[in-house]
């Protein structure tokens, strides 16, 4: 027999789930979100094939697979064979280098697939390093309040005072080139945005009700935190993690794209951009076009999945994120219901 408290639990995760549940029906409905969902699945599926599309060997990793023979070679959907006049093949790399090649023979959609394990996991990691360190000190600064919330903010804004891009020459004056400079440096100058939406979530919901009604019984701070406070500020969370994952990537190719990432001949989006910048005047294109296009898609994806999270969670636009034709259906229903009441389709009566 279940008792009062298990017939709560019970209930209360059922609730917990239709929530989500609504959360992903809302999301569902709208084709811009759902297409910058496909999009993000599509390129993280490069990562996973990257030995497929540029294999290793006993020398050389699959991204530095040299071929001085055929630099610079277009893109190109045959394989790139020579043939003699019997039609036996006699050179060529026997690829099909879809991207073409670079300034040293290697195939660009292999260090671009190579390349996107670097660019996003640094994305991952300075979002995960960054919001750890801003959800902590907004919830602590928006809770407390008074001195403390002072003193948190101001190192915010002392933060939001220097340049990202000085304060990755600082780091890498000191630290050297690297994708631990990239990190650092990137994740520091995220952290303010994390800060202060949550501060500003924590700041409306400790006076509420049920706050008051936790603490009455004896929670603790840290409880009332951890198990009633940030659980409401998940959306706001949710939201800025998609928007900070777009910048992430954006602010590390920003800072490979100036030599201050990832060092050659291992392959990253913003360094390969970098790379192809100096023979774009001699009309290698596909050098330059290819990662930045990727770099493009990720983060216009990630922008997208983010306005529709925004719109999903939003309690306030239920209705609003429905399809043209249940639009269309409820519009057609609404009008032969008024004119069986005897009125006409703008609610005159007859």
């Amino acid at each position: 027999m279940q008792t009062t408290e298990n017939k709560e639990q019970i209930t209360v995760k059922k609730r917990k789930h239709s929530q989500f549940r609504e959360v992903w029906k809302r999301f569902r409905r709208n084709p811009i979100a759902m297409t910058g969902l496909v999009t993000i699945l599509l390129v993280a599926l490069l990562p996973l094939f990257a030995g497929v599309i540029a294999p290793s060997d006993e020398r050389n990793p699959g991204y530095d697979m040299q071929n001085w023979r055929y630099r610079f070679l277009p893109p190109s959907l045959s394989r790139n064979e020579v043939l003699n006049e019997y039609g036996e093949v006699i050179g060529g790399t026997g690829q099909i280098h879809f991207f073409g090649t670079d300034n040293l023979g290697r195939d660009i959609l292999g260090r671009i697939a190579h390349g996107s394990r670097t660019t996003l996991s640094v994305g991952f990691i300075v979002l995960s390093i960054s919001m750890t360190l801003g959800v902590l000190l907004g919830s602590v600064a928006g809770f407390y309040a008074g001195v403390v919330d002072n003193l948190f903010m101001r190192f915010i804004d002392i933060i939001l005072a220097i340049p990202n891009i000085l304060m990755a020459l600082s780091i890498g004056a000191v630290l050297g080139p690297g994708l631990h400079t990239v990190m650092i440096a990137v994740g520091i100058g995220a952290i303010p945005g994390f800060a202060r939406i949550v501060r500003a979530s924590v700041l409306s919901l400790r006076e509420q009700e049920f706050i008051e009604a936790a603490r009455s019984i004896g929670a603790r701070d840290f409880r009332l935190i951890r198990k009633h406070i940030l659980p409401n500020c998940i959306a706001p969370i949710i939201i800025e993690a998609t928007m900070g994952l777009a910048g992430a990537i954006i602010a590390a190719a920003a800072l490979s794209f100036l030599g201050l990432g990832l060092q050659p001949p291992s392959p990253e989006w913003g360094a390969m951009l970098s790379l192809g910048r100096d023979f774009m005047l001699d009309g290698q294109w596909h050098m330059t076009f290819f990662p930045g296009l990727f770099i493009a898609l990720m983060v216009f994806a990630l922008n997208m999945v983010g306005d529709g999270l925004r719109d999903a969670f939003d309690p306030r636009l239920r209705t609003a994120n429905i399809s043209k034709k249940t639009f269309l259906r409820r519009t057609a229903q609404m009008r032969r219901d008024i004119q069986e009441a005897g009125g006409d389709v703008y609610g005159a009566k007859g």
